[in-house]
């Protein structure tokens, strides 16, 4: 029997190492441009075609390469940055296994020039599939210039399960946003389709921050800054008051490097308790900075997820600086001692309290002769109001109605299975309802008990009535008196830009003012008394969150987020005929058992349940 096992072909290898690394466009961007900040840059520029499909091109003013650094780069774990296994426990650059150009080249055509600073020619290197196919000197400028082009070339099925170009470009975004987060000593500029999208001189932290998400969020962070033998934070949080339900901005890094870390976001959440409503997400960029043999960021390919020796008192340390910060800055509401504007309470007086005369008592002048009854002519003014006449109406109304012609509500076939057609009519129609603690609604049928949640069963109500209208195109918009202004952020703007048509035809009418700003001009009707931004940024996170870029599925979105506004909220009290009304409007729906996010409206407790609890 002859052996079966082999070595792999090192450009095999290569693609499975790369689907590790390379797993979109976005993590080329991330990989080159972090070599190009490992390598002294002070300027650095990307260019994308087409989502990163076509080209990602990254240029850098850092120390170049020399021709053979040039042609060792593309090895398979090359690297200048460590030399023994001790080394990984003392890193101080973003890059150091050696497998992100290997990788890339793998599933890719790349081009190189790069001149080391000092000489006076460059070297210009052609590599494809990991096959090396040119290289030659070349008269460039200093520093390096990495051309990808044609990403996932030789793998069409990595190619085919890229999402859309709106998806894989707000991915761009994010890495590009992390990695200019932690440099604001570098100035960045990021192109797509030639079209400029980021501009950001070199500048302060906080200033970084503002070029990048806004001059709105400029007033609502707080500094924070703990030093400690262990650990030194750094950076910003929220105010409680700027808080979102969904697509807050929160960022860790440690060393300079992007981290998840959903331990230490707790940590944020526990400074933040008692002061923001649940569900509430704050704003944050924390930044860490300890020993580098105290963390491992060697436990994940991507290097997102990071390992630390002392988690739990760094914990201790992150809750007690976001308090202190939110504390200084009176975010808590503390008394205020200052006197200005406070006003003069007299001082007791023992003499004037005996002299009676400086005291004068207040007076009321009542007229004895009016009579609110009487008329200007003197007589008594007789009601002309006739009362008979009104039952003599309502008795011929009662008459005239066709109770042929009344229908009941139409029930959904997809009801739940243990409900039978005899029982939501009874229920809907004939039993009486009551509220029970402000948020589920009881009622009886043949068969037993049925609770309902009254906001998820609005919800599913308010759904199928928006999403109707909004595929119809038969939404009605109310324009607003004093349009309201939304800045969104570079990323937020990218996605709101495909779905700009669906929400016009959801009623929403918003022209761009440029520079990622929109103003609301009018709202769906139904929506008059909502918070329009708080709304419109909810559509275009929840359309973030889904990636939903069909027509279909972002007229699900946004009918979803209005509804889910709009709906009746948990702790309202609801009047006997609101009661029935909504019970009779949720089993017409399309779906009276689930909502469109799949929770359950509906419980039932039979008859033998409850019997089975006197026993």
């Amino acid at each position: 029997m002859s052996d079966i096992i082999h070595l792999l072909p090192d450009a095999i290898a290569n693609q499975i190492a790369a689907g590790e690394v390379i797993q979109r466009p976005a993590s080329v961007v991330k990989e080159l441009v972090e070599n190009s900040i490992d390598a002294g840059a002070s300027s650095i520029q990307v260019n994308i075609k087409d989502a990163g499909r076509t080209l990602i091109q990254v240029i850098d003013d850092g120390k170049g390469m020399s021709e053979t650094d040039a042609r060792m780069a593309f090895e398979r774990h090359a690297t200048s940055k460590i030399s023994s296994a001790e080394d990984l426990f003392a890193l101080h650059t973003m890059g150091f296994r050696g497998e992100a150009l290997a990788s890339i080249v793998a599933v890719a055509q790349v081009e190189l020039r790069t001149r080391l600073k000092g000489t006076e020619l460059g070297t210009r290197l052609v590599i494809a599939g990991s096959a090396l196919q040119e290289i030659e000197t070349d008269n460039c400028q200093e520093g390096s210039i990495f051309s990808i082009k044609n990403l996932f070339f030789n793998v069409p099925a990595r190619r085919k399960f890229l999402k859309s170009n709106e998806t894989e470009f707000r991915n761009i975004i994010y890495e590009f946003e992390r990695v200019a987060l932690v440099n604001p000593q570098i100035s960045f500029s990021l192109y797509h389709n030639d079209t400029e999208i980021f501009n950001l001189p070199e500048s302060g932290l906080r200033q970084r921050i503002v070029n990048i998400y806004g001059k709105a969020l400029n007033q609502k962070m707080l500094s924070i800054d703990a030093q400690s033998s262990l650990v030194t934070i750094s950076g910003y949080v929220g105010r409680p008051d700027s808080t979102r339900k969904r697509g807050a901005l929160q960022y860790f890094f440690v060393n300079g490097r992007f981290m998840k870390h959903p331990y230490f976001h707790k940590a944020v959440m526990a400074a933040y308790e008692q002061l923001i409503t649940s569900g509430d997400q704050p704003n944050y960029f924390i930044y860490f900075t300890l020993d580098p043999s105290t963390i491992d960021v060697n436990i994940h390919p991507t290097k997102t997820e990071i390992k630390f020796e002392n988690e739990q008192p760094i914990w201790q340390i992150l809750v007690a600086s976001v308090r202190e910060a939110l504390a200084k800055s009176s975010a808590i509401p503390t008394i205020d001692f200052d006197n200005e504007g406070a006003i003069d309470i007299p001082v007791f007086n023992p003499v004037k309290q005996q002299d009676t005369s400086f005291y004068v008592e207040p007076t009321v002048k009542v007229n004895h002769e009016y009579n609110p009854f009487e008329s200007a002519q003197g007589s008594y003014a007789k009601p002309e109001f006739d009362w008979a006449k009104l039952y003599k109406d309502f008795e011929e109304e009662k008459e005239n109605i066709d109770w042929e012609t009344q229908t009941v509500p139409v029930l959904s076939a997809d009801a739940p299975s243990d409900i039978s057609v005899t029982d939501q009519l009874f229920g809907a129609l004939t039993n009486p309802c009551y509220q029970y603690k402000g948020r589920y609604i009881v009622t009886s049928l043949k068969s037993g008990l049925v609770l309902i949640d009254q906001h998820r069963a609005h919800v599913r109500i308010l759904y199928d009535q928006y999403l109707f209208n909004i595929t119809q195109r038969k939404s009605a918009s109310q324009q607003l008196l004093f349009p309201e202004i939304i800045e969104f952020t570079t990323a937020e703007a990218a996605a709101l830009a495909p779905i700009l048509e669906e929400l016009h035809s959801a009623g929403f009418d918003l022209s761009n003012l440029g520079n990622n700003s929109y103003a609301i001009n009018g709202l769906p009707s139904g929506l008059e008394n909502q918070n329009p931004p708080v709304i419109v940024r909810d559509i275009v996170s929840k359309a973030m969150e889904t990636g939903c870029h069909a027509g279909e599925e972002i007229c699900k979105c946004i009918a979803l987020a209005i509804s889910k506004a709009t709906a009746i909220p948990v702790g309202k009290s609801l009047s006997t005929e609101e009661m029935d009304h909504l019970v009779a409007s949720l089993f017409s729906s399309s779906d009276s058992n689930l909502t469109p996010e799949g929770k359950t409206i509906i419980s039932l407790l039979t008859d033998e349940e409850i019997e089975k609890r006197f026993h």
